[in-house]
This record gives C-alpha cells, structure tokens and sequence, in this order.
C-alpha cells in the first residue's frame, strides 16, 4: 500500500449502511466497487487506490460491496467458504482507514440489472461518487456484461473519474487470490494465507454451550460453531481470542472430537489463564498456528497428556508472536 494504516480502530462506530440509508456526508466518494471476500492484498491495493483519489479529491474513500457472495445466489448447492463476512469486511475496511461500507444485497433481481443501470442507479444515483475504482478482473450487470471500458467511458460522459488497479502478485509472482487464501487454510497453512492476505486471518462466533467435557477433565472450553461453508483445516491450533475488548491467548481443536463422539464440527477454545462466563458473548478468534491434525486417542487419559503438550506449545508460539503488519497490528489491538 502507498499509504498506512491508521494506529487504531475508529473509537466512533464505523458507517455501515444501504443505499437508501448513505448519510449526506459520505455522498460523493472515492469508491471501491468490488466482493472483496477476504480483503487481502490484492483488494487492498484497490482500496488504497480509493483512498489516494479521495485525498486527492477532498472527498471520503468508501467500499461498495455485496451480500450474499455471489456464489450464494447462483451455487446454492456449495456453499462458498467466506473468509470475511459482513463484520470481518467492516472491521478491515475501519482498520484500512476508509470512511464507510456501503452494502448492496446481492439478490436475483439485482443480478439481472443490466451493467448500465448498475452504473447510472448505484454508482451515479445512489452514491454520486466522484471516483470509481476496480480490480483489473471485476464484472458487473447481468451476464457480468460490464467490465473496465464500459465504466471507464461512463465515467467519461458522466464526469466521475475511474481507476482500474491491475492484478497483485506475491514476492513469488503469482496473482493474490481470496481461492489461494481459501486454500491455504483449508490445508492448515496459516502462515501462507497471512502472507496472501497481509494480516492475521480470523473469525468471530457466539459462544455456545456444548456437552461441558471439556471442564471434567480440566479444559473448559468456549465452543464456536463456524458458517456453513467454511473450509478451515481440522486442528489443533495456537489462538489469539478476543471477548469484550479483552485478549487471550489459547489453544483451540477445530473438529468433530473423534475421542468421544465424532459429531458436528466445532470450534473449541481454552483460553489460559482465564476463568469466567463466555456463554452467549461474541468471540473474535485468530488462528495464529496449526500445531497438529485432528486424531483419536485410546484413553481420556491419552488425549490430556497430548492436550498438556499442545497447550505448552501453543504458549511458546504465543510468546513470540509478533504483528505481521501495520494492518495486522491494528486489527489484533482490539
């Protein structure tokens, strides 16, 4: 990016809002139009691209976005693993230093508009925005007819002006992907999707109840259930979690428990160190390593022992972590 990120999260709460619902203030922006499902180094490059033409402008940098992911419309039968959903997006646009997020629901009657009404209804209209930016690959309208030159010469004959940012590659030279992010994790290979995106990867749940083993044989654990859809190697993993502005650092299995019941996945957390209720609270966790796959063991006795060592390890990992970013420092910072 040829700026940085801001030191901190916004203490205001950040705009998220409809089109109906943009406030006055945030009219006539530089906007970045796009998915941006992952919000990684690529998007980051056209988000700072809006961010460059609104200070140049004068005017505030929004990001345009849509719900459900697309796929969700038109796969409905695979359901999409989102790396970022509607809060991880808001809470990555804040950190980056845009002014707001606007969402537009991703319905079937707004995937037939055609791509000049996106532009005059959305872009012009609703948003008035003074710039445009896009990824080099992003499509719009009905049959995805709209692409680079059209909304170039919209901009042209309508007096917005429009930035298309070219594919972002990595220090190996392949393009940034959210589907590389999205395979990495699916491997357990924390490190290359943090790499891809330029933090952290994390997730937020509600704290469930579960079946209260975990405190019978001294690992209470904060139990979250993860989106359909998502794709995250089953595990044991070093984390970062976060409840209430506070942060914990733990260890966490990711799976169906083979041990006792093989059941629905779930994402179990022991956080060190920490004694209180979580039930129904909001939990921001961030995987910080993968330390070991999922395994059945012969004994409660068996799966202690190798619970005591992975918590030993995960401590050591944790001691050393370090922000991987600027971006990566503001989202853990609370």
């Amino acid at each position: 990016m040829t700026g940085s990120p801001p030191d901190s999260l916004p203490d205001a709460p950040f705009p998220v809002c409809a089109l109906d619902d943009l406030p006055d203030a945030l009219r006539g922006a530089a906007v970045a139009i796009g998915n941006f499902d992952g919000m990684h180094r690529g998007h980051q490059a056209v988000i700072d691209e809006a961010l460059r033409a609104a200070a140049d402008l004068g005017v505030p940098a929004l990001m345009l976005t849509f719900e459900p992911h697309p796929r969700t419309l038109f796969r409905p039968d695979a359901p999409v693993f989102r790396l970022t959903p509607p809060a991880a997006k808001a809470r990555i646009a804040a950190a980056l230093g845009l002014g707001g997020l606007v969402v537009v629901p991703f319905t079937a009657d707004f995937a037939a508009r055609s791509a000049g009404d996106f532009i005059d209804r959305i872009v012009v209209d609703a948003l008035g925005a003074r710039h445009a930016v896009i990824g080099w690959n992003f499509r719009f309208g009905a049959a995805r007819a709209g692409d680079a030159d059209l909304l170039r010469a919209a901009g042209a004959a309508g007096g917005f002006g429009v930035s298309v940012v070219g594919s972002f590659t990595d220090e190996g030279g392949e393009v940034v992907s959210s589907s590389r992010v999205r395979a990495a994790l699916s491997a357990g290979d924390i490190s290359g999707a943090a790499g891809l995106l330029g933090y952290r990867w994390f997730f937020e749940g509600d704290v469930r109840h579960g079946d209260k083993r975990g405190r019978t044989i001294g690992y209470p654990t904060a139990n979250v259930r993860l989106p359909v859809g998502d794709g995250l190697a089953h595990g044991i993993y070093a984390v970062m979690a976060e409840v209430g502005g506070e942060r914990h650092p733990g260890v966490a299995s990711y799976g169906r428990r083979p041990t006792f019941d093989n059941g629905e996945p779930l994402f179990e957390t022991f956080l060190f160190d920490f004694a209180g209720d979580l039930y129904g609270r909001t939990m921001r966790v961030t995987p910080v390593a993968r330390l070991r796959g999922e395994r059945k063991f012969d004994s409660v006795e068996a799966l202690v022992a190798q619970m005591d060592r992975d918590s030993a390890e995960a401590r050591a990992v944790l001691s050393t972590m370090t922000p991987l970013s600027g971006l990566d420092a503001v989202l853990l910072s609370g």
